[in-house]
């Protein structure tokens, strides 16, 4: 794993409902491009050669709506069934679809209708620019709180994967538990996320600009470290951490006293 919604589906969480319509709201009709973001939270490094390999094959459209902060996919993924949580447009679920290959299959959830119409709509292109017969790509509106009602069965996937997202989450045990459920024995958990040195005032995680950029609701490593064991993970390691600095004085002057990570 690298580093550093209870569901809504219902509306009856008012609180968490609120959270979840402003996010959606955010990246469905305020940002249009990467560029479009506020914060030096959400940006890559250098990705691995096997993902590098084939990102000339992604649209550009795709690759131009692309908020990930990481690269959490492991190379060594033919024949298997991955779950991306959090799609969006789909970058990285077709990368992993070039790397699962044919006997393999990859499905990505997202809760943004216009994000993941984007992705719906380059799934046969894709499908050509990687000389497949077939698609094995699924997509999914839906909740990554709520797996269950996108018919995601017990103990059915290899691997999890998640690029920048889980922070969004009113309700990160909800999600850490799905991921549980959903993995098979031996399963694993690959994401890129946001992380604080501290815990950050109610007031600031409410902030909508600062949620939706990835920033106030970043979990405190060591309230990560206690979900991770209290949901039954028993292990977890960072294979990366990076600082970032946040490119915008206006954030730095409500929240620059937390290091991110």
């Amino acid at each position: 794993m690298s580093e550093k919604n209870g569901c809504c589906t219902s509306g009856d969480c008012c609180g968490e409902s609120a959270v979840i319509e402003s996010v959606k709201n955010y990246y469905g009709k305020q940002l249009h491009s990467t560029n479009d973001l506020q914060s030096g939270s959400c940006c890559t490094e250098r990705p691995p050669a096997e993902v590098r390999a084939i990102l000339p094959l992604i649209a550009e459209e795709i690759k131009g709506r692309f908020y990930g902060c990481g690269s959490p996919l492991p190379p060594l993924l033919r024949g298997m069934t991955v779950l991306d949580l959090g799609c969006g447009t789909g970058r990285d679920v077709y990368i992993a679809s070039k790397l699962v290959g044919e006997t393999g299959q990859v499905i990505g959830v997202d809760m943004t209708k216009e994000q993941i119409e984007i992705a719906m709509k380059y799934q046969e292109e894709q499908r050509e620019r990687f000389g497949f017969d077939r698609s094995n790509v699924i997509l999914k509106q839906g909740y990554i709180e709520d797996l269950k009602s996108l018919g995601i069965e017990d103990k059915s996937i290899d691997v999890v994967i998640s690029n920048c997202v889980i922070n969004l989450s009113p309700n990160k045990e909800q999600v850490f538990r799905e991921i549980y459920r959903v993995l098979k024995p031996g399963g694993e958990l690959y994401f890129s996320d946001v992380f604080a040195d501290r815990r950050i005032p109610e007031d600031l995680v409410n902030d909508p600009v600062l949620r939706a950029e990835c920033i106030s609701g970043a979990m405190y490593v060591e309230d990560f470290r206690r979900l991770m064991s209290a949901v039954g993970w028993a292990d977890f390691r960072y294979t990366t951490i990076r600082e970032f600095a946040l490119n915008n004085e206006n954030m730095k002057r409500k929240i620059g006293f937390t290091t991110f990570t």
